[in-house]
């Protein structure tokens, strides 16, 4: 598979790598089989968060004795020094390892989040404490926004950028990336397939291998490992037909969706929010009117039983309307 140097880091990282934010849904008896087929499979980059509730130990069980065939990379929400230092120690030791190749600033979503990162004894100050004591390699920033990414980067302080970018999400190429590589900063994409809601995964991850970006699709079955590389062990550029067929897809899907990041979660009355988005999308999308209202069925709570605290928006780092979304399934679903 071919390799792609992460900007100033040189790291030489495959050009599709693991993204472990679904592996939290696996059991931990289902997480091994994942994360060695994608070793196996020669995947040498692998990006978690501390959110990820279980991701980093699953990776500290299964493949830390494999440390030396991968690069790692993590993240925090925490913008202090103290509470970045703290994350830091938690990820080496879930992780069972000395350093961890790339440690990022989680989710740049407001000004202030930015600032307080920036700020004395902000996290920027405890990445590189932590740098200096060889605890961390690299340090990296991501986010949603890219107007805050762009600041972020013009301090240049960051080895790398991770950010939406996909078929529907295009709006990095336009002075986000070009400002990354005027100052050789590597780029990551996350949500390459729309957090699952691209369907049409061949032509999605063509799309992104055209450019020059290292991109990290979530995988939580060993099935997604074989799919998400094969287009990048025979790599062909989008004929006409196909830019067309991935455009129509975008079109449908639309820029207001729910890429199932999980970041709403949890849910004050136990709403598995993704999840019921899924179904009603399915439902009205894709016609699944037989199927889904029995899965539907099934949750624990319902959208009905939302309270509409606001709670979930608050958190959602593309601002979705969830309560408002949350009526329509009650309408729709019950």
């Amino acid at each position: 598979m071919e390799m792609r140097r992460l900007g100033r880091t040189d790291m030489k990282v495959t050009a599709i790598s693991f993204g472990a934010l679904p592996i939290q849904r696996c059991s931990m008896d289902e997480a091994g089989p994942v994360l060695h087929a994608a070793l196996d499979a020669g995947i040498n980059f692998f990006d978690t968060a501390r959110a990820y509730t279980d991701s980093e130990a699953k990776i500290g069980r299964y493949i830390s004795s494999r440390r030396k065939e991968y690069y790692l990379a993590d993240k925090s929400m925490a913008r202090t020094k103290a509470g970045i230092l703290k994350d830091i120690d938690i990820s080496l030791g879930n992780m069972k390892t000395d350093t961890i190749d790339l440690y990022q600033i989680h989710n740049i979503k407001e000004q202030k989040d930015l600032d307080a990162v920036l700020a004395p004894d902000g996290a920027l100050e405890g990445l590189k404490a932590a740098q200096a004591a060889g605890k961390i390699r690299f340090i990296g920033v991501t986010g949603h926004s890219i107007p805050l990414l762009i600041q972020a980067l013009r301090t240049n302080e960051f080895s790398t950028v991770q950010v939406p970018f996909n078929c529907i999400e295009t709006g990095a190429l336009e002075e986000l990336f070009p400002l990354a590589d005027s100052l050789d900063i590597g780029k990551i994409a996350m949500k390459p397939l729309g957090g699952g809601q691209i369907t049409k995964t061949e032509l999605a991850l063509r799309f992104i291998l055209a450019h020059n970006v290292v991109a990290i699709p979530g995988m939580d079955e060993v099935k997604h490992i074989e799919e998400n590389l094969a287009p990048a062990k025979h790599f062909r550029p989008l004929t006409a037909v196909e830019q067309r067929e991935l455009a129509e897809e975008a079109k449908t899907i639309g820029s207001n969706f729910c890429r199932r990041c999980g970041y709403c979660m949890p849910c004050a009355v136990n709403i598995d929010i993704p999840t019921t988005f899924i179904y009603h999308l399915q439902y009205v999308r894709y016609g699944m009117t037989d199927a889904i209202p029995q899965r539907y069925a099934s949750l624990p709570a319902k959208a009905s039983a939302c309270i509409e605290c606001g709670v979930c928006e608050s958190r959602c780092p593309y601002d979705l309307p969830i309560r408002e979304r949350m009526k329509k399934v009650a309408a729709d679903l019950g």
